[in-house]
C-alpha cells in the first residue's frame, strides 16, 4: 500500500465497507480523540472506479474501504472549526471487491473486539494465509512489535486462553505466562486449580517463572556473545531476561572477579565486594583518595546489577587513619581562655580585613578561592543545566559552545592542579590545606591567569534562563549563528502551526510558506528540515537562527508567552544602555 494524505473532499464511503449500511455512525468514543489530536490511524482507501485522473496522473477521488468512523469524525471536526486537514490514508493497489471487503473486515474486528485472544485468533488466520507481521501491522495501523506481542499468545495452552477470555485471570498474568514453557504452564494450572496452594498472578508470575527475581540482560558485566545460557525475550516489555539464574551468576561473578583484579592492579589498596543484596551506604563511609589508602566497594543487587564505589573508607577506618597520621599529644592546659581567644580573633580579623580592603589583587584571589571551595559563610552553586528530555540534553552537550567551554575549563583545571576529569572547577579543591591551600596556589598565578579561572567559575555558576543572560548576550555581542545549528531536538518540539508557518517563511521564503499554509505541522517541519540540510532538492538555508534565540530575542506571533522576549522587554532601556559598550574583545570572547 501507498501512504499519503488526501483532501477530505476527495473521499467517500465505499460500498464494499461492511458498515456502509445500518445504524447511524456512533462517534461518541472517537470524536474527543479526533478533536484533540486529529486522525492518527490511516484510513484504508482505493481509487474510485470510473474516476478521471487528476493533473498529476493520480485518481481524483477515493473510496473508504475501512475507517468510516474516523472519516465522519473528521467531517464533524471540520464543520466545527471551519478547517479540514487532509486525512492520512493507505491506498490499496488495484483489486477486486473481495480484497476491499477483507480489509474492511480486519479493520472492524480490530476496532470492535479489543480482546487479545480474539485478536490473536484473527492475526493467526492472517498468518496462515501468508500475511507477514509487517503486513498485518500496516493493515491494522499498529507497529510490528504490537503484532508480535499479540501472536505471542499462541505460546499459551488453550485452557489458559479460555480462562483469560472468561475474565478469570488478568492481562498481566497472561502476558508473563507467554515467557514460560508449556510444561511450566501446566504446573501453573495445577496451582491455579488447587485451592490450598499459592498461585502467582500478575508480575509475580515472572518471579515464579525464573525461580526468584528476574534478571534483565542489561545487568550483565560480561560479553553476551560468550554467554552459553538461554535468554528469554519479553515481547510485552522492553527487556530480555536470563532464563537460567545459575548460569548468569556464574558468568557475572567471573566478570566481577576480573574487575576486582583490574582495580588491584591499578593500585587500589583493597576492593571489598559486599554480600549480594547489601546496599552501599555513603553516609557510613568517608571519601578517601587512592593515594591515602582509599578502597573500592562493590555493591551487587539481587537482580544482578553491580555498582562500583571508588575512593571510600568506613568511618571507623577513616578515623583510625587520621589518628595514625596525627600523633596524639598529651593534653595541656591552655594559657588563654575562650574569652581572650575571642578578643584576639576579632582584633586580628579587623586588622586583616582592613589590609584586604587595601589590596584588590589579593581580594580578587580570595574571592575566586571562596567561589571554588566555599566556606562556612559562602555557598556557590553550579548551574545544573536541567533539560526537559534526553534529546535536549544531547543537543546542548554536543553544541559548539559547550565544546569550546569544555576546552577552557580543562585548561583551568590543569592550571590549578585539579583532577582533569572533574566535571566542574567550582566545588573542587581536595588538597591537604583546603581553602587556604587553594588561595596560596592563586597567589602564585598572574592576574591574567586568575581572570581565566574567575571566568570559568562565573560561567559555571551563571543561572540559565535569567534576565542576566539577556543582558550579557547583548553586551558581549553573542552571535548564535556562529555557535549553533538547527537540529531535530528543536524541530521536533515545534508543534504550533502558526509558528511553523512563520519559520517555514524564514527558511524557504514566503511563496513556499503560502503554498503550504494548509499542510500539517509534520509536513511543514519536514520542509523546514529539508531547507536547513539542503535535502530533497531544496536550497540550503545557511546560518538560520530562530528569533527566540537571537540577542536580543523576538517573537513570531503577537500572542506572547515567549519567556526570552518577555525578560528582554522587562529590562527596558538597560539593554540599550549596555549596547554601546560592546568592545572587540567582548566579541572575541
Amino acid at each position: 500500500m501507498e501512504l499519503k494524505h488526501i483532501d477530505i473532499a476527495h473521499l467517500s464511503v465505499s460500498s464494499a465497507n461492511m458498515r456502509v449500511k445500518g445504524n447511524p455512525v456512533d462517534l461518541a468514543s472517537i470524536l474527543p480523540s479526533v478533536r484533540a489530536r486529529g486522525v492518527l490511524v490511516p484510513l484504508i482507501v482505493r481509487a474510485k472506479p470510473s474516476t478521471e485522473p487528476g493533473e498529476d496522473g493520480s485518481p481524483d477521488t477515493y473510496e473508504i474501504v475501512a475507517g468510516k468512523r474516523r472519516y465522519h469524525a473528521a467531517l464533524v471536526v471540520a464543520q466545527e472549526s471551519g478547517e479540514a486537514e487532509p486525512l492520512p490514508c493507505a491506498v490499496m493497489a488495484a483489486g477486486d471487491d473481495a480484497d476491499a471487503l477483507e480489509a474492511s473486515l480486519i479493520e472492524n474486528i480490530a476496532r470492535v473486539d479489543p480482546d487479545e485472544v480474539t485478536r490473536w485468533e484473527s492475526f493467526t488466520r492472517l498468518v496462515r494465509e501468508g500475511r507477514t507481521p509487517e503486513e498485518i501491522a500496516l493493515t491494522f495501523g499498529l507497529t510490528e512489535v504490537q503484532v508480535k506481542r499479540t501472536l505471542a499468545l499462541g505460546n499459551l495452552l488453550p485452557r489458559i486462553r479460555g480462562l483469560y477470555r472468561k475474565g478469570e485471570i488478568d492481562a498481566a498474568t497472561i502476558r508473563h505466562l507467554t515467557l514460560v514453557s508449556k510444561a511450566r504452564q501446566q504446573e501453573w494450572l495445577a496451582l491455579f486449580d488447587d485451592p490450598a496452594a499459592y498461585c502467582p498472578t500478575g508480575h509475580h508470575v515472572k518471579a515464579w517463572a525464573f525461580g526468584g527475581a528476574s534478571i534483565p540482560v542489561r545487568a550483565a558485566l560480561f560479553d553476551l556473545d560468550r554467554y552459553t545460557g538461554d535468554i528469554v525475550s519479553d515481547l510485552f516489555g522492553e527487556d530480555r531476561y536470563f532464563a537460567d539464574p545459575q548460569a548468569f551468576w556464574a558468568s557475572q561473578e567471573a566478570a566481577i572477579a576480573e574487575r576486582v583484579e583490574a582495580y588491584v592492579q591499578s593500585g587500589w589498596s583493597d576492593v571489598v565486594v559486599l554480600p549480594t543484596g547489601e546496599p552501599f551506604h555513603a553516609w557510613e563511609h568517608e571519601r578517601t583518595p587512592k593515594r591515602k589508602g582509599g578502597k573500592v566497594f562493590v555493591a551487587v543487587g539481587p537482580r544482578g546489577d553491580v555498582a562500583f564505589h571508588e575512593g571510600y573508607l568506613t568511618t571507623k577506618e577513616a578515623r583510625k587513619l587520621a589518628r595514625s597520621e596525627t600523633p596524639m599529644a598529651q593534653p595541656v592546659r591552655p594559657e588563654i581562655g575562650a574569652a581572650i581567644q575571642n578578643y584576639i580573633d576579632l582584633h586580628r580579623h579587623a586588622a586583616v580585613r582592613s589590609a584586604v580592603a587595601a589590596n584588590p589583587s589579593v581580594a580578587l584571589r580570595l574571592m575566586v578561592a571562596h567561589a571554588i571551595a566555599g566556606s562556612s559563610l559562602w555557598r556557590v552553586s553550579v548551574e545544573p543545566q536541567r533539560s526537559a528530555n534526553d534529546a535536549i540534553a544531547e543537543s546542548v552537550e554536543n553544541c559548539a559552545s559547550e565544546t569550546a567551554f569544555d576546552a577552557r575549563r580543562r585548561a583551568v583545571l590543569a592550571l590549578l592542579g585539579f583532577d582533569p576529569d572533574m566535571p566542574t572547577v567550582t566545588g573542587g579543591c581536595d588538597g591537604d590545606h583546603g581553602l587556604a591551600g587553594l588561595f596560596a596556589r592563586l597567589l602564585e598565578l598572574t592576574d591574567s591567569a586568575v581572570r581565566d579561572v574567575l571566568a570559568i567559575v562565573m560561567a559555571e555558576t551563571l543561572e540559565a534562563g535569567s534576565a542576566l543572560i539577556e543582558l550579557l548576550g547583548v553586551h558581549l555581542g553573542v552571535e548564535m549563528r556562529g555557535v549553533w545549528e538547527a537540529d531535530d531536538a528543536l524541530l521536533d518540539l515545534i508543534r504550533d502551526r502558526e509558528v511553523a508557518g512563520c519559520i517555514l517563511s524564514d527558511v524557504a521564503g514566503a511563496g513556499v510558506a503560502t503554498a503550504n499554509a494548509g499542510a500539517t505541522g509534520k509536513v511543514k517541519r519536514q520542509i523546514i528540515r529539508d531547507c536547513l540540510t539542503g535535502a530533497n532538492g531544496r536550497a540550503k538555508a545557511e546560518g538560520w537562527v530562530p528569533r527566540w534565540m537571537a540577542f536580543p530575542p523576538a517573537a513570531y506571533t503577537l500572542r506572547g508567552g515567549v519567556q526570552t522576549t518577555s525578560r528582554s522587554t522587562a529590562l527596558g532601556g538597560l539593554v540599550e544602555a549596555v549596547t554601546p559598550h560592546i568592545t572587540p574583545l567582548a566579541h572575541a570572547a
